[in-house]
């Protein structure tokens, strides 16, 4: 499965910037690209594995739950 690198815009806007065999190349490039912006860039440069870019883009816009907080 390749690693898929999208730039993530606010409200959820997704853009493809490359896709890439392994990891190595995909943080490379990702590292690139992310020292690329300029400061107080809205955008944020995201790696994820997935099998198609369509799996990757539904990935990226899933709800994350945030961490408990406090000590359990």
């Amino acid at each position: 499965m390749p690693y898929f690198i999208y730039a993530v815009r606010p409200f959820a806007q997704l853009d493809q910037l490359a896709a890439c065999a392994t990891f190595p190349e995909a943080s490379r490039q990702a590292r690139a690209l992310r020292s690329g912006l300029p400061p107080g860039e809205p955008r944020r440069i995201r790696i994820m594995f997935a099998e198609t870019a369509l799996e990757a883009e539904d990935l990226l816009l899933q709800v994350r739950d945030a961490p408990p907080e406090g000590d359990d």
